[in-house]
């Protein structure tokens, strides 16, 4: 498994090599996007990782850059706190976004979770059958199970639940989610997704005002989590 660590910080750059290498990943750094962009072309990473504050140009051109070409996942890793910038680079084709400072351990996880969802047989051909402690979905046959009963949804509900959970453990912003259950001329009413969350927490979280699997991410969109 390769990763391509793309960062001008080299204390970050170092960390991360150190810590994707005691966990065998194969790692090549790229202190600008220039760099980054020929690298990825010629060693072909299973993953990579992107700063937007690049020297020589932002990082969301380098992921348009790598989406002209490939489906490579994308988890960028940003001091920026905006909610406009973090949307502008999951609208521009990363998969995740991962706030400075972090985790470690928190990065990994998102990691893995973007290569699995990458790899044959990820989100693109989603299991059927999704199990979280409180309720299952099955996709195929359109319906949720809580407790042994079938959960009634609307249509627009079933939609939006069927979208975040083919995206299992990413972030989905709200355009992506609005387009996509109700069509490509919406964008910008998020006050539909935020009605429409709150029944489905009401109608499958165990503490809808604490939700477990429908996450929240202020400004940016909606993850679920399994």
């Amino acid at each position: 498994m390769r990763v391509l660590v793309v960062d001008d910080e080299p204390q970050i750059v170092r960390a991360l090599v150190i810590n994707l290498k005691a966990r065998h990943y194969e790692v090549d750094a790229a202190p600008d996007g220039a760099t980054a962009l020929r690298l990825a072309a010629a060693r072909h990473p299973d993953v990579v990782i992107l700063d937007l504050g690049l020297p020589d140009m932002d990082g969301v051109e380098v992921i348009r850059g790598l989406r002209g070409w490939t489906r490579v996942p994308v988890l960028v890793l940003s001091a920026r706190q905006t909610s406009d910038e973090k949307v502008e680079a999951l609208d521009a084709g990363a998969d995740d976004y991962v706030t400075k400072p972090f985790g470690m351990d928190e990065l990994l996880a998102r990691l893995r979770a973007a290569v699995r969802r990458a790899e044959p047989g990820g989100h693109s051909e989603a299991p059927v059958i999704v199990t979280t402690p409180s309720f299952t979905v099955d996709l195929a046959a359109k319906k949720v199970n809580r407790e042994g009963r079938d959960v009634r949804l609307t249509p627009t509900e079933w939609h939006l639940l069927e979208v975040l959970v083919r995206n299992t453990g990413r972030l989905v912003s709200q355009k992506q989610l609005l387009q996509e259950v109700w069509g490509p001329s919406y964008g910008t009413e998020t006050n539909y997704l935020r009605v429409y969350m709150a029944q489905l927490r009401r109608k499958l979280e165990a503490d809808p005002s604490h939700p477990r699997h429908f996450i929240t991410e202020p400004g940016m969109g909606y993850r679920f989590e399994g």
